[in-house]
């Protein structure tokens, strides 16, 4: 709860782990956090992506790895990362308004309603189970003054909501809300032996999720932080087969929660997390399935909330990772399957696309610095698209050429046949050698654009449809694969977004510097 803002905003990430000499991304777990900027990391280094849920703003960064931003975990900042882990729902309230609330409420002495129905029903059950709960809280202090205060809250709330359910053992709400008492006081754990276990505290919030879930099939907040609280029982377990189980049930419970609220870049952040932990975990045999799935959620996220860095910066993390492996296995005998060489340059995309957003925090900079050089400098990007022929958008197909286009802080271009012959040396760094403006060729401004999108339309050759609508009209071209479409989406619309944030000038330090 002393953790800074950014600290705390770190926290609900996973954070890249730079340690020592061979690049490894890692994600790690979102609950520890250091005091960074907006994270703190030093000496990059890269290692296999190893996810956590993460949404908000935290992580721990460790000079020497690249981990991934875990999801919304909860932020050292209470009334901030809280919020975002639980007001993805439908609730009436999030548990800060409900700490607020209760802060200035008096205990109601009163005892339950005689008059409701369910006053007369006490099953032994419900009141074994309410009593186990209020042993845990009941033992837990806080870390420090702040905790201690926190905590006199929790328990306040944990009392009332006990009271309800002895009422009324059908009420999903005080069972949603007791469950997050239970989650948050996990937080409040002190050390010493005398407390109840962090473990022991999150189990108890599982039963309560899974319970007003039970009750309430819709309940799709209560869906999100169960799976955070099992996200958090599988940290406590490390790389053991408990744990495989456990990121398996939390992968289950994003799924779900997406399902009912597909809204929900958080969710699907926090799922690819989940993915990329359970994928270090499993058979080698099954682990580039899962990576890829991981992907797909994090690439999700981003096209829900364009400037969602956290998940930017992770989809860039679980990249590396898998150009890892595929360097390690030899890579693929599949032309179709994209090269490690490819994968790195990828990576680096969303990693300095993630810095652009957030320069200041320090997990992104120091990742960065690990991967510059994969980029095709002094552009962000570079590839090969069918374009029609100069002046003329409606052409025979036939008449469409495969060319080469370059993407960087000012818009995205055409490069012909003699410039083409320039784009090697601009890649090695060189900025002198940078590509001339064809004015016969394909040229967007980057302020020109006003949505970027796949397509597919009869006028086009076959294959993944590209078009870039602009104020001068749509301009359509077409990428070798799917995957290659994907990476042209994403870069054109990050490259916008940072533009619409003012935040053009660090993206042109990053590749032009």
């Amino acid at each position: 709860m002393s953790a800074t803002a950014e600290e705390s905003e770190l926290q609900n990430g996973v954070k890249p782990e730079l340690s020592e000499p061979e690049p490894k991304l890692v994600a790690q777990p979102e609950s520890e956090t250091e005091p960074v900027e907006s994270e703190s990391v030093p000496e990059p280094k890269l290692e296999p992506p190893v996810a956590t849920d993460a949404d908000p703003d935290p992580e721990e960064l460790k000079e020497s790895s690249i981990q991934s931003n875990e999801a919304d975990n909860k932020a050292a900042n209470a009334s901030t990362e809280r919020q975002l882990r639980k007001d993805e729902g439908s609730r009436t309230f999030t548990m800060r308004e409900l700490l607020s609330g209760l802060k200035g409420d008096e205990p109601d002495e009163t005892g339950p309603d005689a008059t409701s129905p369910y006053s007369q029903e006490s099953p032994q059950r419900h009141v074994d189970q309410n009593n186990a709960a209020m042993d845990l809280i009941n033992s837990v202090t806080g870390v420090d003054e702040e905790g201690q205060s926190r905590q006199r809250i929790l328990t306040f709330a944990a009392r009332r909501y006990a009271s309800a359910i002895e009422r009324n053992p059908e009420d999903y709400d005080a069972l949603y809300n007791w469950a997050l008492v239970l989650q948050e006081s996990a937080d409040n754990v002190s050390q010493d032996s005398a407390s109840p276990s962090k473990d022991a505290l999150l189990e108890e919030a599982c039963k309560k999720y899974d319970e007003a879930t039970r009750l309430c099939p819709s309940l799709h907040d209560a869906f999100y932080n169960w799976a955070i609280a099992i996200s958090d029982r599988a940290k406590i377990r490390g790389r053991t087969k408990e744990a495989e189980e456990l990121w398996k049930q939390a992968t289950k419970n994003y799924e779900k929660a997406v399902q009912l609220n597909w809204n929900s870049p958080q969710a699907l952040n926090n799922w690819g997390l989940a993915l990329q932990e359970l994928s270090a975990i499993v058979p080698a045999r099954e682990k580039q399935r899962i990576v890829r799935t991981a992907v797909s959620k994090f690439r999700a996220a981003i096209r829900l909330q364009f400037d969602f860095h956290r998940a930017i910066y992770n989809l860039g993390t679980v990249l590396y990772g898998l150009a890892e492996d595929t360097l390690r296995s030899g890579g693929s005998d599949n032309a179709k399957e994209v090269s490690p060489n490819e994968l790195y340059s990828q990576s680096a995309i969303y990693i300095a696309a993630a810095h652009a957003l957030k320069p200041n925090y320090s997990v992104y900079s120091s990742a960065l610095r690990l991967v510059r050089s994969m980029l095709p400098l002094p552009h962000l990007k570079v590839g090969y698209l069918m374009a029609p022929p100069v002046g003329k958008p409606v052409a025979p197909h036939n008449d469409w050429k495969r060319s080469q286009f370059v993407l960087n802080h000012e818009g995205f271009l055409q490069v012909n046949k003699v410039e083409q012959e320039q784009v090697p040396q601009s890649l090695s760094g060189n900025t002198g050698d940078v590509v001339n403006n064809d004015k016969r060729g394909i040229r967007i401004d980057v302020p020109d654009i006003i949505s970027v999108s796949a397509c597919a339309d009869l006028t086009l050759p076959p294959g993944a449809g590209l078009c870039i609508d602009t104020i001068n009209g749509p301009v359509f071209m077409v990428a070798d694969s799917w995957e290659s479409l994907d990476g042209w989406l994403d870069a054109i619309r990050l490259v916008y977004t940072i533009y619409a944030r003012r935040k053009s000038d660090v993206l042109a330090g990053i590749i032009t510097s």
